[in-house]
Order: structure tokens, then C-alpha cells, then sequence
């Protein structure tokens, strides 16, 4: 997915974190793109002849949908010509568009054209008649913030604040060094982290490592894996590979020859 520089209404900065789009014009075309765990939910809405599938479950999806934390590695298939945009949120943002335990939408998606509290019909409509990705994203604006709206979720800062501090340090935090920055014991904070997030602070700060650590071994210089790993905060190779299976299903050595090969 292309990462691009819409601009983000100043009244939704504080939940979208930012916006992507991909696209393929060719009939005869199978797509499939990898997504793995980045601790960020965000909104779809897709447009093809043929439809969406989730794998490996084959899940037909909705044009238009929310997703929730990935934890398994996933992947998006397409036949055929197809585009997308996604407004990727922060952690805690689809807690206060639809009211409901985030948890529920780890590794699952909610459809949103059954919302029956606003005239999602009207936006789907819109959506299709639109020009360009910019309507869209002006669109899709229109709708996160209706949502926000009807839902009034009280915010709690002090988790939002948590969210910044492990993003800040790449995931490289103890549990224990956060506490002394919210004054929150560890149980409460566990519980609002949990109900904001869908995640625990360590399942969140483990994830933003695991992303670090890939963000590194495809974008930077290193002589060996094992530096990927230590700089990554990894305790030694073995944690860093093991880690880093568990959320794409392959090696680090395993992913990179095929990043080469593509």
C-alpha cells in the first residue's frame, strides 16, 4: 500500500493516523497483499469487480468496513482490476466510532454498511460517485466523524498518553515505566488499556516492536539479522526470530529473500 499525504481535518487529527491507497488497472491480474500486526485499526473501502477476500479464512468483504488489531498474518486477494483506500486510526479510535469492545475486531472486520443509526447508504453512494481518492477521503471524514458523534465515548486520556509513550519508544517500555508516568496501578491500567485498545500494553508494545524490527530489516543497512534484533530491543537472535514468525509466518531471513525476489 502507497502511504499518501492527504490532509487530515484538524477535528479528526486526534484519530486518524494516516491514509493509504493502491490500485491495479490490469483484467487479467490476481493481487495479493500481506498484512501483518501494526497495532493499528482503520476503515476500507474497497472497489472491485470480483471482490475482496480475506485469507486464509476466504472472507468475502464489505465494500466498506472497519478492521481491527492483526495479531495472525492475514493477507488481501483481488482478481482483477481493483482500488482502495485506507484510514489507517489509532489504537483507540474504533472504540469511540461504534461503542463496542474492540477485542471483538482483533483479526475480524465489522461491516458498516449494517449500521442502522446513520444513513450509511447515502455514504456508500457517495463513495461510488466520487472522482478521486480525495473525495473520498473527505468523504470517509464526514462519516468517522458521524460516528463519533453518535457514539459520545468518553475519552480517557491517560491511555491515549500510553499509546504516544510506547509508539515513542518503539515498543522498548516496561510496564512499570509507564505506570510511573499515568499514576495508574497496574490492574486499572490493564483494564482502560484493554477496553480502549482490544489489546493488552504488552500485546500492543510487543506488536510495535515486531513493526520496528521490520521497518528496519526492509529500509535499513544491516551486516547481519542478529543486529536487526538487538537494536530492535530483542533479548538475542532466537526471541527476534520467534517473534518475528509469530506475526508473519515466516523467518526474518526467510521474508527478506523473498522482498528480493519481488
Amino acid at each position: 500500500m502507497k502511504e499518501v499525504d492527504f490532509i487530515v481535518r484538524k477535528d479528526l487529527e486526534p484519530y486518524i493516523n494516516c491514509i493509504m491507497i493502491q490500485q491495479g488497472d490490469a483484467l487479467t491480474s490476481h493481487t495479493n497483499i500481506p498484512l501483518y500486526a501494526d497495532g493499528y485499526p482503520g476503515i476500507m473501502f474497497q472497489q472491485s469487480e470480483n471482490g475482496f477476500y480475506l485469507l486464509p479464512k476466504k472472507k468475502k468483504l464489505s465494500e466498506l468496513f472497519l478492521y481491527g488489531q492483526t495479531l495472525d498474518p492475514v493477507s488481501l486477494d483481488v482478481k482483477g482490476p481493483f482500488k482502495f483506500i485506507v484510514v489507517q486510526l489509532y489504537p483507540f479510535a474504533s472504540k469511540y466510532l461504534l461503542g463496542i469492545d474492540p477485542k471483538e475486531l482483533n483479526d475480524d472486520c465489522y461491516d458498516l454498511l449494517q449500521l442502522a443509526h446513520i444513513d450509511i447508504e447515502a455514504f456508500r453512494k457517495s463513495l461510488i460517485k466520487a472522482n478521486s481518492f480525495q473525495e473520498q477521503v473527505h468523504i470517509i471524514s464526514d462519516l468517522i466523524l458521524a460516528l463519533i458523534r453518535s457514539n459520545q465515548e468518553s475519552k480517557d486520556d491517560r491511555i491515549q498518553k500510553a499509546i504516544a509513550i510506547i509508539l515513542q519508544h518503539h515498543g522498548q517500555i516496561k510496564i512499570k515505566e509507564l505506570l510511573e508516568q499515568l499514576y495508574l496501578t497496574e490492574r486499572t491500567f490493564e483494564r482502560n488499556f484493554m477496553a480502549q485498545v482490544g489489546l493488552t500494553p504488552k500485546q500492543f508494545a510487543k506488536i510495535v516492536q515486531f513493526q520496528s524490527s521490520l521497518h528496519k530489516l526492509t529500509r535499513e543497512n544491516y551486516n547481519r539479522l542478529i543486529e536487526v534484533g538487538l537494536d530492535s530491543g530483542f533479548s538475542d537472535q532466537s526471541h527476534f526470530i520467534r517473534t518475528f514468525k509469530k506475526y508473519t509466518g515466516q523467518t526474518p531471513s526467510y521474508y527478506l529473500k523473498e522482498m528480493t525476489l519481488t
